[in-house]
């Protein structure tokens, strides 16, 4: 499904080295897509520090100020809880709502925030590989507790700034679609769920689609799905020629996995854009929106067919 590396947002991208060999997770499959980690155990479980601890946060919601100390030392990775929250733990792979701000520790200019976002907050999954900036900041830490993580610009990269994130888990998000039923689209293949949502695909009889057509199942009401955008999603894909499945987020203790519409093959990037969140579709490909340019692929001349669960979107920082 993956056709090249996710581009991470800008302003944390050098972030992905922080927790770099913490996750444990495999290789990618033959379709290029990572394996997430386990959730309920902490992946690096920072502690509070002296540069942490002295972060000022005033205010609240989109006034909140966050002031670092001119003379932070920035010693190593730390995390401070300035209030705790009362919701169920936060762990890694979980899907949650954050109101956050990255603030650069020298000149305390705010970075990046979710104040871009509608209701000043954005859904972000708590991958290690992609997201690992906010798995520090929140994992083990309730719903609603307000974070300070300090992050020395050696934890980042050569020649990174330090930065100090300010993050609040504000919601757990459904991890599979909400969307209303659709009736069933005539000629499309036919999709079973399990009671936790884990779809089934029976295949129809009849040649293997020549162009790609894509069928709502359940259908969103959420923000619109945009090109480019980091889309969060649960999917299964199987082959038109005998129904096997070749990839699922399913088979991976059932979490969700994230990557940008451009990053995949054309038949998911049509599926996917201009859908609503929370909305599910099934997708019919022909090899050629689906690897049949990758010469020696072991899908190169398969007829494709993924059920994709949409859950989140974002506009992709530049």
């Amino acid at each position: 499904m993956r056709k090249r590396p996710l581009i991470v947002l800008s302003t944390v991208a050098a972030a992905t080295l922080l927790l770099a060999g913490c996750s444990g997770s495999s290789a990618p499959s033959s379709s290029g897509t990572p394996s997430p980690t386990a959730s309920s155990a902490c992946a690096l479980d920072a502690q509070p520090g002296k540069t942490s601890d002295a972060v000022v946060v005033e205010g609240k919601g989109a006034d909140t100020k966050v002031t670092v100390p001119a003379d932070a030392a920035f010693e190593g990775v730390e995390r401070t809880v300035v209030s705790a929250g009362d919701g169920d733990d936060v762990f890694v792979n979980d899907l949650v709502s954050v109101e956050y701000q990255i603030v650069d520790a020298t000149t305390n200019k705010v970075l990046d925030s979710s104040a871009r976002g509608e209701g000043g907050v954005l859904p972000v999954l708590l991958d290690t590989n992609q997201s690992s900036l906010f798995v520090a900041a929140l994992e083990c830490e309730p719903v609603g507790s307000r974070i300070v993580l300090a992050l020395p610009g050696s934890a980042l990269g050569e020649g990174a700034s330090s930065v100090v994130v300010y993050a609040e888990a504000v919601e757990q998000l459904p991890e599979v679609a909400t969307g209303k039923d659709v009736d069933p689209t005539p000629g499309m293949p036919t999709v079973k769920l399990d009671d936790n949502g884990k779809p089934s695909v029976k295949i129809p009889d009849g040649d293997a689609p020549t162009e790609t057509k894509v069928a709502v199942l359940k259908q969103g009401d959420g923000p619109t799905v945009g090109s480019g955008d980091l889309v969060v999603v649960q999917y299964l894909g199987v082959k038109w020629s005998d129904g096997k499945e070749f990839d699922s987020s399913w088979s991976r203790d059932a979490a969700p996995t994230q990557f940008q519409t451009t990053g995949v093959v054309a038949g998911f990037q049509k599926a996917l854009e201009g859908q609503k969140v929370g909305s599910q579709v099934v997708v019919v490909m022909p090899p050629s929106d689906g690897y049949g340019a990758s010469e020696g692929h072991e899908l190169q001349k398969e007829s494709l067919v993924f059920v994709v669960d949409i859950l989140a979107t974002t506009p992709v920082q530049q």
